[in-house]
């Protein structure tokens, strides 16, 4: 069999056993692999080596996509000096995924614009990093999808359908009152509960958890389940849009 019926053969068998990085690369490394007088064990090594590695990359971005974060915002990104009584450490130890693998909760509780938002966004990128299956969503959102499943009587087969989420980041719980939703959103979590981890961001501090559930018991009950085995962080500090808007205005007055 002469070179390219072989490598009609190779392509032809990297289609059928699902090997695309292997079929771009094949030449390129056993041209390398016979410069440099390598092993047929070594080349072979090679080869699967860069389809492990084209296909971990494919699947973070599938799970990047699937999380459908508003923009994507790392640690690195984070000015922890501007919240001094915020554990940077602490955080930082939950990235690993930690409290993932424990299901844990993690919940932010602070002033709009000091940085709430995109922690949760870190914490999901780095649990995607980690292998996790990560779903970003604001609270008024998810509401409006339960309301919709339970109207049309899909409500147990929605609620399953996030099962297969490893992490739920549940953003700006608080703003509106959630009425019919409450209940609804507390099965939600309830179903959660050492099922799987939740990121809540919320403006509001525990005690005025009630105003946007309209239900004190139910309230209580949420709260004891999701702090049972939680992180909560408060971030304390002036608004990050209002220190940019009050910069940006300074430049213009010195221009």
């Amino acid at each position: 069999m002469n070179e390219q019926a072989q490598s009609a053969v190779i392509e032809l068998y990297c289609k059928k056993l699902k090997l695309p990085a292997v079929r771009q690369i094949y030449k390129e490394l056993a041209k390398d692999a016979a410069e440099g007088n390598k092993s047929y064990t070594a080349f072979l090594a090679a080869c699967l080596a860069f389809e492990v590695e084209a296909r971990n990359t494919n699947q973070k971005q599938r799970r990047l996509k699937a999380a459908r974060f508003p923009w994507v915002k790392s640690f690195g990104d984070f000015d922890f000096t501007v919240i001094p009584n915020l554990s940077k450490q602490k955080i930082l130890s939950l990235a690993g995924g930690s409290f993932i693998r424990e299901r844990e909760n993690v919940i932010c509780i602070g002033k709009p614009g000091t940085g709430k938002t995109h922690t949760a966004v870190a914490l999901g990128l780095s649990a995607i990093e980690a292998g996790y299956r990560v779903r970003f969503i604001k609270t008024v959102e998810l509401v409006q999808e339960l309301l919709l499943a339970e109207k049309e009587y899909r409500l147990p087969r929605y609620l399953k359908s996030w099962h297969k989420i490893d992490l739920v980041i549940l953003d700006e719980l608080g703003y509106i009152g959630l009425g019919p939703g409450g209940p609804l959103l507390f099965q939600f979590c309830a179903e959660r509960y050492e099922r799987g981890s939740i990121v809540i961001t919320s403006n509001l501090e525990f005690s005025r958890w009630g105003e946007v559930f309209g239900d004190i018991t139910l309230t209580t009950a949420l709260l004891d389940r999701l702090t049972h085995r939680s992180h909560v962080f408060v971030f304390e500090g002036e608004s990050y849009r209002f220190r940019e808007s009050q910069k940006r205005k300074k430049d213009e007055d010195k221009d």
